[in-house]
């Protein structure tokens, strides 16, 4: 299975991450795919319809929510974990920042791991350096339970950066190559709404850290607050905004509607 960084040089760009919660909590899409057989469709669906990758997440990460011990997260993720690495070579990634759910994604033959805490808790860094597998790093602030109560920062996209930088440092003296390395600001991790929109507004800066860059806006409740609840304007946008997101730097686009967004970027072709 080839690298992030050789598909993103070799593939088109940019690259198309399909998300699957497979979680009965998820902010957007909990409770829809629970089921294995249902999560296991909807990954052929989001295939079917351009996605590059999937994600497959086993416990909720939204504003408030509590932690899954790591038997749950396995259970949930396992099967479809199983029947996908079974009837594809897909390149999968696996969202999860616990050590012992690493390492079960890695002996299924996960290629990514998705970690919102950017390799910060106990055992995630030796499994990672220990492995082969790529890494995305993500910044939060505070943890998915508190990070919205009152957000702040001096200087959102300096701050960002700076730990941004700070964990692919940490990761290069572990020996973890920057090859394998993708960095992703966090929207809605700790960040008030004007905090997104500068961030969104100061993507192409984090090109500066030499790291391809994973996207992940899809019907943030930054989405909400420009366009209203109505559930296809918050669709439409978040295509938009990731075909934004993409002119500025992207290389990867974390979406839950695929179809939406490779229609928007087609337009901004």
């Amino acid at each position: 299975m080839p690298t992030i960084n050789h598909m993103i040089k070799t593939n088109k760009s940019p690259l198309i991450m399909g998300i699957l919660n497979v979680t009965p909590d998820s902010f957007s899409d909990g409770g829809h795919f629970f089921s294995s057989k249902k999560a296991i469709d909807h990954a052929y669906q989001m295939l079917d319809e351009g996605a590059d990758m999937i994600d497959i997440g086993g416990e909720s990460t939204k504003p408030g929510a509590l932690p899954v011990s790591i038997d749950e997260e396995m259970a949930r993720i396992k099967p479809v974990l199983e029947a996908l690495k079974n009837e594809t070579n897909l390149y999968l990634s696996l969202d999860t920042n616990k050590a012992k759910v690493m390492e079960l994604g890695l002996d299924l033959g996960v290629s990514m791991i998705n970690d919102v805490y950017a390799l910060r808790n106990e055992g995630a860094m030796d499994v990672i350096a220990k492995s082969t597998c790529d890494v995305c790093l993500m910044h939060m602030q505070g943890k998915p339970q508190t990070m919205q109560a009152n957000p702040q920062y001096n200087d959102v996209v300096n701050e960002v950066k700076s730990f941004l930088s700070d964990r692919i440092n940490a990761c290069l003296k572990n020996d973890i190559h920057q090859d394998r390395i993708v960095i992703d600001p966090g929207f809605g991790f700790g960040k008030t709404f004007d905090d997104n929109l500068n961030v969104f507004n100061s993507i192409a800066q984090f090109q500066d850290l030499k790291s391809p860059m994973l996207i992940g806006i899809s019907r943030k409740s930054m989405m909400r607050t420009i366009i209203g609840d109505n559930e296809d304007d918050i669709i439409q946008l978040s295509a938009f905004m990731a075909a934004l997101a993409a002119q500025r730097g992207a290389s990867i686009l974390r979406v839950h509607d695929v179809k939406e967004t490779q229609k928007a970027l087609n337009y901004f072709s």
